[in-house]
């Protein structure tokens, strides 16, 4: 696909995150003149998961992956860094744990477009392998910019009403959030939780049953030692 709109060198793939669906495609790019860029924790998550995913890739796709389908970034990003491709500029953002510990999102400032990668989830419900806090915290400061103008999430569709295309899953997050809250509060275990939080959002969501408890048990253990 990108052979068919141009025929400029591909410099540099960047991870947004340590999830498969998000870097097992590197392999494909792996070449000479290339060079992979990602969050500073992601090096050390794909250390921690590769075995697991490979594992995962083979029992639910009948993938045979191997060593080489884990690429860890050459170029890493702590804070904010610039790629320079020439007449175009990425600003590229570490942001502190959120959806995981290792997300990153690509601004070009000359189309006003930005890359939220897993820190938006469209149509399928979103995941948290992170921080609900910290999730909730970044959506906040996110939707302060007035600079967007076109939003790419990780799942789902292309969002131009910027910034009324994070609302809903905003309102998922925060909701989870007070509902396990009072549960803590009342004395509740993490188990009366997964029976009754968020059951409300179940319409609004696909793949629910498939990840939903878990943000709940994830969300809960987080939200007990406040």
């Amino acid at each position: 696909a990108i052979k068919a709109a141009t025929d400029k060198k591909i410099c540099y793939v960047i991870n947004t995150h340590v999830h498969p669906d998000h870097i097992f495609g590197n392999i494909a790019f792996k070449t000479s003149g290339v060079t992979f860029v990602g969050h500073t924790k992601l090096n050390r998550a794909m250390t921690m998961r590769g075995g697991y995913y490979l594992q995962l890739a083979d029992r639910l796709m009948g993938l045979k992956f191997g060593e080489q389908h884990l690429i860890p970034p050459q170029l890493t990003v702590k804070d904010e860094k610039r790629l320079n491709l020439g007449g175009r500029e990425l600003i590229l953002k570490a942001h502190p744990t959120a959806h995981t510990d290792n997300d990153l999102t690509i601004y070009d400032a000359r189309t006003k477009t930005l890359w939220l990668s897993d820190l938006l989830f469209r149509e399928h419900i979103p995941v948290i392998d992170g921080s609900i806090n910290g999730w909730i915290s970044e959506l906040k400061k996110l939707e302060t910019r007035t600079d967007v103008k076109l939003a790419i999430p990780g799942h789902g569709a292309v969002v131009k009403n910027w910034p009324s295309g994070l609302k809903k899953e905003q309102a998922y997050l925060e909701m989870l959030r007070q509902e396990i809250r009072v549960k803590i509060k009342n004395g509740e275990y993490l188990e009366d939780a997964v029976k009754s939080v968020g059951l409300s959002a179940k319409k609004e969501w696909k793949l629910f049953e498939g990840f939903h408890r878990k943000n709940v048990t994830t969300a809960f253990a987080e939200l007990e030692w406040e």
